[in-house]
């Protein structure tokens, strides 16, 4: 069971961070709140030697990639929790005017300058902050571009997580650790579903990168003791997503045909099959993943998979047009080493952080289209 941090097991700390690290009171005259972490210190000389001085403190949290689409809407929930958020960004100029000014946070989390890539700046930031709990989300996250840029992709994901497992180690910060996986790192297993067990079998530099991250993250908890977890996510959308991935661009040039601007789009393979999910969800089941005693990886998916093609179909629909009529096949964009079917397993995560996803691809498609439709009345195409 989670409590109201979220945090399994009901122990009498709440789950919080400073107690793991063995800073708790010498006495305790009742279980201690769990809305807030707190300390607690003996009351001023002369009072009753029963009362204890309540100190709230609110929970701190750092989003290594707090400018992208999962660390803006990870940093929306956390604040909804009472959390500090901290979120570094290669540019925070550029994070503070995007996506957390979309959400509306931008004046509530505090930015950092940092190259994940980087372990003095690594270091220099997680040391100056030593937050409750570290989310690693930044990397080049296009499986396409990995083919172009494998060197750079395998850095951003493999060296970057390795530079915040080995800080934790060096400043020995009684930190939670989440890392940001990817089942693309499964590669092809035949349409059989995926889970925690499946041994990784990537077919792109991308996924390489995640499967060896993934292994590092277990090495650190099974061997440094560090409280690391993976959280292998399946495909997730929202409005934040950038415009190179295919979802955003199907739903671009839908409205635009809806709107008259455009009449036909190109798309490659339309039969691969993907688990679709909402990304303002998954973030929810990122946070309770760090709150569990025992850390573990856990699969984050909605365990319902659609061909490309049903996406496309529910995006035309959405806006009264029948696909059919406005798609076209280009084989250039058609991607080598390509998974054909993606298809996840999700009962051990169900089991563990009592989430389920509640958004399915009927649902993405359509708050997708709600998102980018104007105010004024679409014309709808022929």
């Amino acid at each position: 069971m989670l409590g109201k941090l979220g945090r399994a097991g009901g122990d009498v700390t709440g789950g919080c961070p400073a107690a793991r690290a063995g800073v708790v009171p010498g006495r305790v005259v009742a279980a201690l709140p769990t809305d807030h972490e707190a300390d607690y210190r003996p009351a001023p000389t002369g009072a009753p030697p029963a009362m204890y001085v309540f100190a709230p403190r609110r929970p701190s949290a750092l989003i290594v990639g707090i400018g992208g689409q999962d660390g803006a809407y990870l940093a929306a929930h956390l604040l909804a929790l009472g959390y500090q958020v901290v979120g570094t960004s290669r540019e925070p100029r550029a994070a503070r005017e995007g996506n957390l000014a979309r959400l509306g946070i931008a004046d509530r989390v505090t930015l950092e300058a940092m190259r994940p890539t980087d372990s003095c700046s690594t270091l220099d930031v997680v040391a100056r902050h030593r937050p409750d709990e570290i989310y690693a989300l930044a990397c080049q996250s296009s499986v396409g571009l990995s083919f172009a840029q494998p060197a750079q992709t395998i850095e951003s994901v493999l060296m970057a997580t390795t530079h915040l497992l080995e800080t934790v180690r060096l400043l020995r910060l009684p930190a939670r650790l989440f890392f940001a996986g990817s089942s693309e790192m499964f590669g092809d297993t035949e349409g059989r579903p995926a889970d925690e067990r499946t041994p990784p079998q990537p077919r792109s530099p991308y996924a390489t990168a995640k499967a060896a991250a993934f292994w590092e993250v277990q090495r650190a908890r099974r061997d440094l003791g560090i409280a690391a977890c993976t959280g292998i996510l399946f495909n997730h959308e929202s409005p934040l997503r950038p415009e190179r991935f295919v979802t955003q661009k199907i739903v671009t040039a839908a409205c635009e045909v809806a709107a008259g601007t455009r009449h036909t789009v190109a798309l490659g393979d339309l039969s691969v099959h993907r688990d679709w999910g909402w990304a303002p969800e998954y973030v929810v089941a990122m946070h309770r993943m760090l709150q569990l005693d025992e850390p573990e990886d856990l699969v984050i998916a909605t365990g319902t998979t659609v061909a490309l093609e049903d996406f496309v179909a529910a995006v035309f629909r959405s806006l009264g047009l029948d696909w059919r009529r406005h798609v076209t096949r280009d084989e250039s964009l058609m991607r080598a080493g390509e998974i054909p079917v993606s298809r996840a397993a999700t009962s051990r995560t169900t089991e563990r952080l009592a989430w389920r996803a509640r958004s399915t691809m009927p649902d993405v498609a359509r708050m997708l289209v709600e998102a980018r439709r104007p105010a004024e009345p679409l014309r709808r195409a022929a």
